[in-house]
């Protein structure tokens, strides 16, 4: 299994994935889900992987040779990022039906996002199916694979006014508490983090398994929710209250 998200602020992008593939409790691997394309001052585009491993391989391949190749379609010359998001999504499609004829076990999701010289920044998820979504500012996040642990905290904590730091440490909680839950998903994790207009890649972390780092962000979260937990209005209450709310005519 796998789990990556895409953060969209107004002072940026931050990308997190996990590299954990399985196939079975008997084949257990590690493959990077986050590849970047791009050149400096011009463009920088993430892509953030999640599926079937073959198709997911396939795809990257197929962006690298028409990328090198020079083709007349591919990410060094689209001129929106919405037009990264149909390629991939054109590509993906085609790899899953190159050999397999398609097939739910053979799908594929992908995040794309970054920012193009001249247009603004952002993030869209390419469906198996070729179509794709990207965020609002109700909802300035994306995610692919186990989303549904780490979605909790997203939706409480990122908003458009988000600073980066914010958002990386808060993408990390929910790679935290999806890796919690799920033994499928695991480290290494990668983060990296893209201040706008700057069209340049240098902030690119990794934490394997022996990181401190990652240690000390599952420990402090822990101790955080059981505190928070130990502060919660006891049961007892709810019939003082509950009657309060009736008489004032509160509802």
């Amino acid at each position: 299994m796998t789990y990556c998200v895409a953060i969209s602020v107004d002072a940026g992008l931050c990308f997190i994935s996990d590299s954990r593939t399985n196939a079975g409790v008997d084949n257990v691997s590690t493959y990077s889900k986050m590849h970047k394309f791009g050149n400096d001052a011009d463009r920088q585009i993430v892509l953030l992987s999640a599926g079937n491993l073959a198709t997911t391989q396939g795809v990257v391949g197929q962006i690298k040779k028409d990328i090198n190749q020079g083709a007349q379609r591919n990410l060094m010359n689209f001129q929106h990022l919405e037009d990264v998001a149909d390629y991939v999504g054109e590509v993906n499609i085609a790899q899953q039906e190159k050999h397999t004829g398609g097939g739910a076990s053979y799908e594929a999701s992908f995040i794309v996002g970054g920012q193009i010289s001249g247009h603004k920044h952002g993030a869209y998820l390419v469906y198996p199916q070729g179509n794709h979504i990207t965020t609002s500012a109700d909802t300035p996040f994306l995610q692919i694979g186990e989303s549904k642990y780490g979605k909790p905290i997203l939706d409480r904590i990122i908003t458009l006014q988000s600073s980066l730091e914010t958002a990386a440490v808060c993408g990390l909680v929910s790679m935290d508490s999806t890796m919690r839950s799920n033994i499928t998903v695991g480290p290494p994790v990668e983060v990296l983090i893209y201040e706008t207009d700057s069209l340049v890649l240098t902030r690119h972390y990794r934490f394997d398994e022996s990181s401190e780092y990652l240690r000390q962000i599952s420990k402090s979260w822990d101790a955080r929710l059981k505190e928070a937990f130990a502060s919660m209005p006891p049961i007892a209450w709810s019939d003082n209250w509950d009657k309060q709310a009736e008489q004032s005519g509160t509802p």
